[in-house]
């Protein structure tokens, strides 16, 4: 008897995400008042199908304007398609219902990171903080933007002078692996110029390489 090949795990995976989009849409088609939009809207986001996400979101939430996980939902979409200061408008509806809820909190302070406002950034982080002491990235966020490097850092003396806050120089710290030390470049970077898009991506790269090192260590 030959056995089957195994199926690639990508594959597998995508025809999970099929099977769940059609399983919501037909929940949703026997029941249009169904609060199963919003998983359908959440599978469509994560199957990169985001205007899609986005249409269901919108027409879920006039029907039920303060179902809070659809909101949070439609605000992730709006990030894919590269709007986060929709997004951002609607994490801020969600945090005026329910200013207790975390993930909003969390989802917040990276919208305004994207867009350069790290002091709001920074508030957001401690709100999401002080509701859930577990959430460890968030504290990351928040040692990070807050300005913080090691003590034994070679180049924390380098940094305290402005001739080295350049994109340049954070890119060449970055690469060389002294995450800690890109980071406040690109900080104090938009700290001056919150426009500054190049900066923008540069901390993001530099975040997602402390995260991966923290989850490895």
């Amino acid at each position: 008897m030959v056995n089957p090949a195994p199926v690639p795990e990508a594959a597998t995976t995508e025809d999970g995400a099929v099977a769940a989009i059609r399983r919501y849409e037909e929940r949703l088609a026997r029941d249009p008042g169904s609060l199963a939009f919003a998983s359908l809207a959440d599978a469509y986001r994560k199957a990169g199908r985001t205007e899609e996400a986005i249409r269901v979101c919108r027409e879920g939430l006039e029907r039920y304007p303060e179902y809070g996980t659809a909101r949070l939902i439609l605000a992730k979409a709006l990030l894919d398609a590269e709007e986060p200061e929709r997004a951002l408008e609607e994490v801020r509806a969600l945090l005026g219902r329910t200013p207790t809820d975390a993930p909003a909190h969390r989802l917040a302070a990276e919208l305004c990171r994207r867009l350069g406002r790290l002091d709001e950034a920074l508030a957001f982080l401690r709100h999401a903080v002080e509701l859930d002491p577990m959430d460890r990235e968030s504290r990351l966020a928040l040692t990070v933007l807050g300005g913080s490097l090691p003590g034994s850092s070679s180049l924390s003396r380098v940094l305290a002078a402005d001739t080295f806050v350049t994109v340049s120089f954070g890119t060449a710290c970055l690469e060389q692996g002294l995450v800690d030390e890109a980071a406040q470049v690109f900080v104090r970077i938009l700290q001056r110029d919150p426009g500054h898009g190049r900066a923008r991506q540069r901390l993001e790269e530099a975040l997602r390489a402390k995260i991966q090192r923290r989850k490895g260590s």
